[in-house]
This record gives structure tokens, C-alpha cells and sequence, in this order.
């Protein structure tokens, strides 16, 4: 089972399902030196990337230029490739719990056209023990073949980071695991293909699902403490960023910052770890009570603001807050659990107009996901202007920029802390 060999000669192919932020950068990248097939479900972002348009708003046309790659939304493609790649998304349901449908629908995808010689990796990520008890059953069932014998799985946590063009699949260490010595690789071998950085062959595929899901969880954690501290230090009528700066002078102290924790990587992995070890007794504590203070970040960051339009003797009903920035993180065009839309949905239960205001953001999106649209033009009587998102666009705006949307006594609440020391004339508030 030489795979490596094969796919290099291009006596076969390598595919990637799901064509997401994640898998089309691995597959264009893999395309640059294989054959590749791409498969998604969703028809209409198959067209899209026909024509060298990311759906994901993350690549240029350029990056599909020299591509060796077929973009499909036809299973039955999937046979003529050997080396199969899955890059899913794994979110979370309404109980916080670990959603595995569009891990198991990939799986079922692939078992049904798996065959002998065949290698399956996941990327998405997972709880410890999810590939081996959850996806490799249904490889076996559907196929018809033994693991081992017949064909060999590996797991390869993804590391991208959305928005970042520095740490690119290529830069980044990849975290390699296999069912088998062989696996591990042969595995290695075909990553080593495009990453440039090299890689790390963990002991066994329970190690790199863990080793992934410690990464934002541990990210999760630190920020659920400077959230807390922010608090604190809001009681005390100190200013947290300044408080960091004057720690940071200490070489070992760890650069977290508050604010709002979503996206579909943070906000959404330590679901997965506290779940695993609920299930074998033990209740995780510290992970559990981080995603407590991240979660209600949103509803303590509306209520501030409502307190602050009180104390300056503003009447709350009816008022006027402008929101700047309605995705996850900066730069991006992903909404996917935006903590911003919990800041909007609480400021209207106190019968406050919100207005939003997004350069990145698609307000159909925004209106179907979380019942809220982008507005078609910005006024100049707000109450309050809270900038929650540090898109580039905004990095370079002045005080008299906000002053001009702003009615007497305005506020500014800078949320990532990005105006610090440039606004004198507004009432200024961060974390």
C-alpha cells in the first residue's frame, strides 16, 4: 500500500471532503503537486469555486491558478481517488453538545465508495476516541472491508486560522497520526508533500484529537480569565488593557486579551473535551466554568453600555447604539457563532435601536441566521457607538470620525481596546 507513490506518480488522487475554510486551502495547495478531487455537498459553492471564487471570501482567484484539481459535488467521483481527506465542519447543537451529522455523513460518503488500498484522514476536529469509535465502524459497515487489512485511516487535526496569511497550512507543524506504523507513514509522507514545516507523528490517533482539542481550550480558558479580570478591574475603575500592557513587561506573562469568544474553534472545542469526560465521570471544572464567563460576555457587555446611558442621564427606551462589526473575528466574512449578534439580541430586549454596520459581513447571512440585517446607511444622532469588531477598515478611523455619528454626551465602548488613548471628546469605555 505505497499511497504516497501512487499519488505522486498520479496513478491516483488525492480527495478533500468538504471544501470549507478549511479544505479548499488544503486541496489547492495538494493540487499544486497532485491530482485532486474536491467534494461538497452544496452544489451552488461547487460552481463557485468552478469559476476560482472562494465561497468562504478567504482566497484569491489566483489561488486556483495551475491547480490539478476537480471540483464535484457527484459521491460517485470519490472512487477514483485513494487518498481521501475529511475537512467537515463538527459544531455544536442547542445544548452545547457535540454535533457529529456532518462527520458521519462525510464517513458514510466515503465508506460507501471505499476500497481496498484506500486511506481516510480527518481533519475536523473531535473529542479522543471519536475516529476510532464513531467513524471507522461505519467505514468497516458500508465497504465491507477490515481496517488494517484493507485500508488504513489517520487523523491530521486542521490548524488554519481564518483571516491569517502568515500561518498557512504549508507553515504550520502538522500534528500526523495512523491507524498503523504503515499508516503513520505513509501519511507523513504525503503531508510532507505541502508542508513546508514539517511534522509531528503523534503515538496515536487518540493523542492528536487530544492535542488539537487542548489548543482552543487552553485559549478558551486564558480568555475566560482576562474576561473575568476585566470585571474586576471595571469595579475598580481600572483599565484592563493598561493593567496588560504593564504585565506584559514580564517575559513569561501569557498575551490574552478580553472580548468576545466565537467563531466555530474556541467557542465551540471545549463542548467537545467537557462532553468526553463527562461521559467518563469526571465534570471539568475549570474548562466549564471558562466557557461560562466567555458565554455570557455578550449580555454583560449590553448591560454595561445600558448602565452607562442611564448614568448619562439618557433615557434607555428608544435610544441609539451603532454596533461596528458583526463576524466572529476581524478581517473575516464568517458569522458562525458571532457573539456579537448576543451583544445586539440584549441591548433590543431593553427596546434599544441597534443598527449594524459590517464591511466584511453579508446581511442576507446576518438576517437568516440571527434576524438582523445590515443597515443601508449610518445616522448621526447615536447614544452609543460600540465597536466590537477590530476589522482593519476601522483600525485608521479618528475620534471626530465617531463624533459625527454621535448625538451630545456619546459613548464609545471599544470593545478590543483599539482606540485606547485616541478618544478625549467621547465617553470612553472598553473592557
Amino acid at each position: 500500500m505505497n499511497i504516497y507513490e501512487n499519488l505522486h506518480s498520479r496513478q491516483t488522487k488525492l480527495s478533500l471532503i468538504g471544501l470549507g475554510y478549511v479544505g479548499l486551502p488544503i486541496a489547492l495547495e495538494f493540487a499544486k503537486k497532485i491530482s485532486v478531487i474536491g467534494f461538497d455537498i452544496n452544489s451552488e459553492r461547487i460552481e463557485l469555486m468552478k469559476n476560482k471564487k472562494d465561497p468562504s471570501n478567504e482566497l484569491d482567484a489566483a489561488e486556483f491558478n495551475n491547480a490539478d484539481i476537480e471540483f464535484t459535488s457527484n459521491p460517485d467521483d470519490l472512487k477514483r481517488a485513494s487518498f481521501h481527506i475529511i475537512a467537515v465542519p463538527t459544531p455544536i447543537d442547542k445544548n452545547k453538545l457535540p454535533d457529529l451529522k456532518p462527520l458521519i455523513s462525510a464517513t458514510t460518503t466515503v465508506g460507501k465508495i471505499l476500497k481496498k488500498g484506500d486511506y481516510v484522514v480527518y481533519e475536523s476536529t473531535v473529542y479522543p476516541g471519536a475516529t476510532e469509535e464513531q467513524c471507522i465502524p461505519i467505514l468497516e459497515k458500508l465497504s465491507g472491508l477490515t481496517l488494517g487489512k484493507d485500508f488504513k485511516v489517520g487523523y491530521s487535526p486542521e490548524r488554519i486560522n481564518p483571516g491569517d496569511k502568515l500561518h498557512t497550512i504549508t507553515s504550520i507543524t502538522k500534528v500526523i497520526s495512523g491507524s498503523d506504523s504503515e499508516a503513520l507513514q505513509q501519511i507523513s509522507k504525503v503531508y510532507q508533500i505541502v508542508v513546508n514545516a514539517g511534522v509531528y507523528e503523534a503515538s496515536s490517533i487518540k493523542v492528536a484529537e487530544a492535542a488539537k482539542i487542548i489548543e482552543n481550550t487552553q485559549r478558551d480558558v486564558n480568555i475566560a480569565l482576562m474576561n473575568e479580570l476585566s470585571m474586576i478591574f471595571n469595579k475598580m475603575n481600572i483599565n484592563t488593557y493598561e493593567v496588560l500592557k504593564a504585565a506584559g513587561t514580564k517575559w513569561n506573562f501569557l498575551n490574552f486579551s478580553p472580548g468576545l469568544v466565537g467563531g466555530h474553534c474556541i467557542g465551540v472545542d471545549p463542548y467537545y473535551l467537557t462532553y468526553k469526560a463527562s461521559e467518563l465521570g469526571h465534570v471539568a471544572q475549570i474548562i466549564n466554568s471558562g466557557r461560562k464567563v466567555n458565554d455570557g460576555m455578550g449580555a454583560y457587555i449590553a448591560t454595561e453600555l445600558v448602565k452607562k446611558i442611564i448614568h448619562m442621564g439618557k433615557n434607555v427606551l428608544n435610544s441609539n447604539v451603532l454596533v461596528m462589526g458583526a463576524t466572529f473575528k476581524e478581517d473575516v466574512s464568517d458569522i458562525r457563532n458571532s457573539k456579537v449578534a448576543d451583544v445586539i439580541k440584549e441591548l433590543q430586549s431593553y427596546g434599544i435601536n441597534v443598527d449594524v454596520t459590517d464591511p466584511h459581513a453579508s446581511s442576507e447571512e446576518l438576517k437568516r441566521e440571527y434576524g438582523f440585517s445590515l443597515c443601508a446607511s449610518l445616522k448621526n444622532n447615536y447614544d452609543a457607538i460600540i465597536l466590537a469588531v477590530s476589522h482593519r477598515e476601522y483600525l485608521d478611523l479618528d475620534e471626530n470620525y465617531f463624533i459625527s455619528l454621535s448625538n451630545q454626551r456619546g459613548i464609545i465602548f471599544d470593545i478590543k481596546g483599539v482606540l485606547h488613548g485616541k478618544i478625549n471628546k467621547l465617553n470612553y469605555m472598553s473592557l
